[in-house]
């Protein structure tokens, strides 16, 4: 699990569009952001619990460098929510048309 140092998430101006719809181009980046979207924060476990957990850290990291999802560690766990407000605020509608 990386430390918590470890965990750099871009600044909302600093949110490419490229690279978040890169990080939401793929099915089961797509779905993880579809479960995260339903509400409050998840823990990474329970996002793909049927995915590697290497699979798993590497869409979880695609996902937070590119802006789309906050990892806030806990202990030994890490715990994902879904970067709403700042990607509303950078691409309005978005995630609106992403997630129907």
């Amino acid at each position: 699990m990386p430390a918590a140092a470890e965990l750099t998430h871009p600044h909302p101006e600093d949110l490419e569009l490229a690279e978040v719809l890169a990080a939401l181009g793929h099915p089961v980046r797509l779905e993880i952001v579809r479960k995260l979207a339903s509400g409050g924060e998840t823990s990474c476990g329970e996002v793909a619990p049927d995915l590697p957990r290497s699979s798993v850290t590497h869409h979880l990291k695609t996902l937070r460098e590119s802006g789309v999802i906050c990892q806030r560690p806990q202990g030994r766990k890490l715990h994902l929510t879904l970067r709403r407000t700042d990607l509303e605020l950078r691409f309005p509608g978005l995630l609106e048309l992403v997630l129907r």
